[in-house]
């Protein structure tokens, strides 16, 4: 037996020691049983790696256990933050729950949504690579782009910490500590800008300077106009309330006016009827205006014109709006609401058809949902019309309940403003499929154009070419 070659399985790296050297001798002969000197089988020693492999296996516990076991956590973590929100709003008199409730609101809600933003960004990228359609390429990506798992592990961390934040606010302040209750949302803050301009290579580096300077190009839009340049803009535009409320919680952070009623006041520097909160509002919109312009001067484009045109009719929506504070409420009765309900159907319908005839292509939009593996998501939406009907539908009425949300004298009931929000943010969700895919048809029958009139340049230059071709 000595002579005889051991079976390749049986010097599998996984028959090793604890120290590392080879469970076999490098003659090949096997181990042999102390006393007897007797050689072991070769059946007893592919047992006894079987027996290693399930012992390692053993280890590693399943990754279906360990979903479930976050799940678990999550929803106990959940239920926790809820019920010591809920015991610390009711500790507090009847006549400030209100107001405790509408500055907690403001402080933490843009971050929320903020938060759902990126989930659905998540379950966007989670589409196109299932479906035909490379983002990358339609964004002009490097090979170290983030996939929808790293973005829904953002979120899921986001859904974490935000809503803790927002508990040890409600928690601190209920039980009198106003000062630590004060830092929470400040903390909070600052700890997202910082992770967001960390100039090291962690926490995704390229993928954070990419969205920086995306930023930049969109504030300033001195060069050509990417694809990913006014897709960003376009959802910043429906962020703008989000935007306006991170304006106002920063305000009253650096004027000291944190868990304090002095904010209340509508005509203090953070208030209600501040002239910051219409300019952040319409930032969006000039911004994109801006870039329309610009796409022109490089294209030549009428279509860029009338895109333009199509932002310009937020501003009045805006600042309409915003002069019920600051006009005699006669005045704005008779001759301004009427104005503003003009431009707020005007923007809507605009908006609306622009989605429809120039962002989509209604023939083949929801080819997005034919997946390269079929499951159950595909059946469901792929081809189906049912999904033509919700989609426009859909995005007609939060066309028009949008303008609600840019108006600031609509704006008290803070739970129907998030509401409307976030189907906003929803709306925009929806578009980004489409949009995108449009884009990448775009790109790929542009490709298969180029080919085939290469392909005819190459023919006519060998037939010309051809000492026996006869005209």
């Amino acid at each position: 037996m000595s002579g005889a070659s051991l079976p390749a399985s049986i010097n599998s790296p996984v028959l090793r020691r604890a120290g590392g050297k080879p469970a076999l001798l490098e003659q090949g002969l096997a181990e042999t049983s102390e006393g007897e000197g007797l050689p072991l089988s070769v059946e007893m020693l592919d047992l006894k790696s079987g027996n290693v492999l399930i012992h390692g296996a053993a280890i590693t516990p399943s990754p279906v256990l360990l979903w479930r076991l976050k799940v678990l956590l999550f929803l106990v973590w959940g239920i926790s933050c809820c019920k010591i929100s809920w015991d610390s709003v009711m500790r507090m008199s009847a006549d400030l729950q209100d107001l405790f409730l509408y500055e907690a609101f403001l402080y933490y809600n843009p971050l929320l949504l903020v938060t759902f933003t990126v989930f659905l960004w998540g379950v966007n990228l989670w589409v196109f690579g299932q479906s035909s359609v490379s983002y990358s390429k339609v964004f002009d990506l490097n090979n170290n782009f983030l996939t929808h798992r790293e973005i829904l592990k953002c979120a899921t961390w986001m859904a974490i910490v935000v809503p803790t934040s927002m508990t040890a606010y409600l928690y601190l302040y209920s039980h009198g500590e106003v000062s630590l209750a004060a830092s929470q949302p400040v903390i909070l803050y600052a700890i997202f800008v910082m992770v967001l301009i960390f100039p090291f290579d962690i926490f995704y580096l390229s993928s954070r300077f990419y969205f920086l300077r995306t930023l930049w190009r969109i504030i300033l839009p001195l060069q050509a106009i990417s694809f990913a340049d006014f897709f960003l803009a376009d959802i910043l535009t429906s962020m703008s309330k989000v935007l306006s409320d991170l304006e106002r919680s920063i305000c009253r952070m650096v004027n000291h006016q944190v868990a304090t009623i002095a904010w209340f006041e509508a005509d203090s520097i953070c208030g209600s009827h501040s002239i910051a909160i219409p300019l952040v509002l319409v930032f969006p919109y000039l911004c994109r205006f801006f870039q329309c312009l610009r796409q022109f001067r490089d294209t030549k484009e009428r279509s860029s014109l009338l895109n333009a045109l199509k932002y310009s009719t937020a501003i009045p929506v805006v600042f309409l709006s915003a002069l019920k504070y600051h006009v005699l409420p006669a005045n704005w009765t008779n001759f301004y609401r009427p104005l503003w309900l003009l431009s707020c159907t005007l923007n809507s319908l605009y908006s609306f058809y622009w989605d429809i005839t120039r962002d989509w292509d209604l023939s083949i939009f929801s080819s997005v949902f034919k997946f390269k593996n079929p499951n159950l998501f595909t059946s469901l939406l792929y081809g189906r019309m049912w999904v033509y009907y919700w989609v426009l539908s859909s995005n007609l009425v939060f066309r028009c309940t949008w303008t609600y949300k840019l108006s600031a004298h609509l704006r008290h009931n803070y739970l129907t403003v998030f509401t409307v929000t976030a189907l906003e943010i929803f709306r925009r969700f929806q578009w980004i499929f489409f949009r995108v895919e449009n884009e990448w048809n775009k790109m790929t029958s542009k490709t298969v154009s180029e080919l085939k009139m290469e392909e005819m340049l190459n023919e006519e230059s060998r037939l010309l070419g051809s000492s026996n071709h006869n005209v």
